[in-house]
C-alpha cells in the first residue's frame, strides 16, 4: 500500500491505484480504484476490526471463495479480494449510480413498469447470490445502485464476515432495523427465506417512498417489525398482496424466492433507461447512508467515468459455473416496441421443491404456476383452528390442575424438543437448497440433532420465561379473586399455553404443531375428532383432579402449604 508524502491517505493498493473516496461505514472505506487494465472498480479496504487476526483473515479468504462464484448483470459480483494484505481489501464492479434510497429521495416513489423491473432484477440477484450458496444478508436500499433504471445489488455475503467477528462496539449494529427479518431480531440464524423479507421490504421502500415499518428509534422500528406492523399503504395490488405475503413475520409463510420469480417476469418488461448523469455531478459531496445503523457500507453516490449519454447496458458476464446458479440476462438492449420481458429461467433443482416440501408443509412448487400470494383463510377455517387451540389450551391447563410439576416438566421438554427439530429441518432444508438431497440427509440430521438441541435451549428459555410470567400473573388474579386451588393452576396452565403459541421466538414452536394443525382445520369432520380428543383429555384429567385433588408429585405437597 503506498501512502502519499504529505497524507495517510494510500493512493495505491495493491495493483489499484485510488482515485477518490466515495464513502465509509462500518465494514470499511470505499474508493473508486482504477485497475492496471484502465478498468474503475470499487475497492473496499477493510477496516482492522473486521479483519484483525489469523482467524477472521481465514474466514475472508473462505468467504471470498463463495462470493467470486456469483455471476449476474442485477448484482456488483466480486472482481478481486486480498485477506492477506496488510490493509485487506475487496475489489467489485463499479456502478455509476446513486443508491436506491437517494434515488427515491430525490426523485419520488417507483411505479408502474420501473416498479415491476426493479423487483424483478432485485429478485433475479438474489437468485443469483442464493445459487452459488451463498446468502446477501443485507439487502436494503442503501445496497441497492441504480445504474439508470435498472438496479444492482451490492456488498452481498460480506455480513456474515461482520457478524461472525460479532462486532459489539457502540453504534454498530448487524443489518439496518426495519430490513432485518424478525426471526434475526430474535436470534435465529438466516435463511433464504430473510433474503425474501428484506426484498419485500427494499422494494416496498421503493413503491412508497418511506420504510414499510415507519421511522424513529431503533428499538421501536424493530418491535413493528416483529408483529409484523408493516404499511404498505399506496402500492398497488396485486404487488400489495404479494410483498404483505413476503413480509409475514413467520419465515415458513413467507412464499419462495422461485415463486415470487414465477409471478414477476411476466410483469417485468424493460422500461427505457436515462442517460448516464455527466462526469463530475455525483462528485457533490458523499452521500448518507439511509440508517445511522446501518451495516455493511452502502457503496453510495459513485462517481462515473465520462461516457457520451446513451442506454445503458450491463456487462455481458460468462455463464456461471456454481451448480444451482441459474441462467439470468446478460444484456439489456434499447426497448423494442413491444418490450419483452425477463429471459425465464430454468425450472428450479429438486432442491428447491424439497426445501419447499420442508419449509411450506404440503405444498409442492410448481415453476409453471404463477404466483398467487397466499389469501387468507376463510373464516370457518380460523375459527376451527382458533378453537382447537384454545381446546389445547384447556387441555394443559387443565394438566396443571392435576399434576403441576409433572405438567411443567412436560411443557418445557416438549417446546424444548419441538424448537430443536424445527432447527434442524430448517438446516437440512438450507443445505438441500444449494447441494440438492442427498442420501446421507437422515443421517446428518441425527448427527447434528444435539448441537440443535443445545441451540434451543437460549429459545426456549426465554419462550417459557415469558409465558410462565403470564402463567403467574393469571395465577394471581385467581388468588385475588379466591378461586379454589384447582381452578387458579388450570387459569395458570391455560394462560400459559396460549402465551407460549404467542411468544417471542414461538414460531419455531409453532411450525412443528402447525404441519398437524393447518391441514385438520382444513375440514369438520378431522377438526371435530381432534377437538373430541382434546375435550376427552381435559375431561379426563379434570375428573381425576375432582376425585383426587391436586397431585404435587414427586413432592408430597405444594408451594406455600397448599
Amino acid at each position: 500500500m503506498t501512502i502519499r508524502p504529505d497524507s495517510s491517505a494510500p493512493t495505491q493498493v495493491g495493483r489499484y491505484a485510488l482515485l477518490t473516496r466515495l464513502g465509509e461505514g462500518g465494514m470499511g472505506i470505499v474508493h473508486l480504484a482504477q485497475g492496471p487494465d484502465g478498468q474503475r472498480v470499487a475497492l473496499k479496504v477493510l477496516r482492522p476490526q473486521v479483519v484483525g487476526d489469523q482467524e477472521a483473515r481465514n474466514r475472508l479468504a473462505r468467504e471470498v471463495g463463495s462470493l467470486t462464484r456469483v455471476r449476474s448483470p442485477w448484482v456488483a459480483e466480486m472482481l478481486d479480494a486480498d485477506p492477506w494484505a496488510e490493509v485487506p481489501y475487496v475489489v467489485t464492479r463499479y456502478v455509476p449510480g446513486f443508491s436506491l434510497h437517494d434515488h427515491v429521495a430525490a426523485e419520488g416513489p417507483i411505479a408502474g413498469r420501473d416498479l415491476h423491473w426493479l423487483a424483478g432484477c432485485l429478485a433475479e440477484g438474489l437468485a443469483a447470490v442464493h445459487g452459488a450458496g451463498v446468502l446477501h444478508r443485507d439487502v436494503k436500499p442503501g445496497n441497492v445502485l441504480m445504474e439508470g433504471r435498472t438496479p444492482i445489488l451490492i456488498d452481498f455475503g460480506l455480513a456474515r464476515v461482520a457478524d461472525d467477528v460479532r462486532l459489539t462496539q457502540t453504534g454498530w449494529l448487524l443489518g439496518t432495523p426495519g430490513y432485518l427479518a424478525p426471526e434475526i431480531l430474535y436470534g435465529d440464524e438466516a435463511t433464504p427465506a430473510a433474503d425474501v423479507h428484506a426484498w419485500a421490504a427494499t422494494v416496498a421502500y421503493a413503491a412508497s417512498g418511506r420504510p414499510p415499518y415507519g421511522r424513529g428509534p431503533a428499538m421501536a422500528v424493530m418491535d413493528r417489525t416483529r408483529r409484523g406492523q408493516h404499511d404498505l399503504t399506496g402500492i398497488e395490488s396485486p404487488l400489495a398482496d404479494v410483498l404483505a405475503a413476503a413480509l409475514d413475520p413467520d419465515p415458513l409463510e413467507r412464499p419462495l424466492l422461485e415463486e415470487l420469480l414465477a409471478w414477476l417476469r411476466p410483469l417485468s418488461t424493460r422500461p427505457e433507461l436515462p442517460p448516464v448523469p455527466p462526469p463530475g455531478a455525483l462528485f457533490a459531496a458523499p452521500a448518507p447512508v439511509d440508517d445511522d445503523y446501518t451495516l455493511p457500507l452502502a457503496l453510495a453516490a459513485q462517481a462515473g467515468p465520462a461516457v457520451a449519454p446513451g442506454p445503458l447496458t450491463p456487462p455481458t458476464v460468462p455463464e456461471p459455473a456454481a451448480p444451482g446458479t441459474r441462467a439470468l440476462p446478460t444484456e439489456v438492449a434499447p426497448p423494442p416496441p413491444p418490450p419483452g420481458p425477463l429471459a425465464p429461467l430454468p425450472p428450479p433443482p429438486p432442491a428447491a421443491a424439497m426445501a419447499r416440501l420442508e419449509e411450506q408443509f404440503d405444498q409442492g412448487y410448481d415453476p409453471d404456476r404463477p404466483f398467487a400470494p397466499p389469501s387468507r383463510p376463510p373464516l370457518a377455517e380460523r375459527i376451527r383452528r382458533w378453537a382447537a387451540i384454545g381446546l389445547g389450551a384447556v387441555a394443559v391447563g387443565a394438566g396443571f390442575a392435576a399434576a403441576p410439576w409433572v405438567a411443567t416438566t412436560v411443557v418445557v421438554l416438549a417446546v424444548w424438543l419441538l424448537r430443536a427439530g424445527s432447527l434442524a429441518a430448517s438446516a437440512v432444508a438450507s443445505r438441500r437448497t444449494v447441494r440438492g438431497v442427498k442420501w446421507y440427509d437422515g443421517l446428518r440430521w441425527l448427527a447434528t440433532s444435539p448441537w440443535h438441541l443445545v441451540r434451543a435451549v437460549t429459545g426456549t428459555a426465554v419462550l417459557v420465561a415469558w409465558s410462565a410470567g403470564l402463567g403467574l400473573a393469571a395465577g394471581l388474579l385467581g388468588y385475588a379473586l379466591q378461586l379454589d386451588v384447582p381452578s387458579t393452576l388450570m387459569a395458570c396452565g391455560a394462560t400459559l399455553g396460549v402465551a407460549l403459541w404467542s411468544g417471542p421466538g414461538s414460531s419455531r414452536f409453532r411450525s412443528p404443531i402447525g404441519r398437524v394443525l393447518d391441514p385438520v382445520c382444513r375440514r369438520p369432520v378431522p377438526w371435530l375428532l381432534t377437538c373430541a380428543v382434546l375435550l376427552a383429555v381435559a375431561g379426563g384429567l379434570g375428573a381425576l383432579v375432582a376425585g383426587s385433588g391436586v397431585s404435587w408429585m414427586p413432592w408430597s405437597s405444594g408451594p406455600f402449604g397448599l
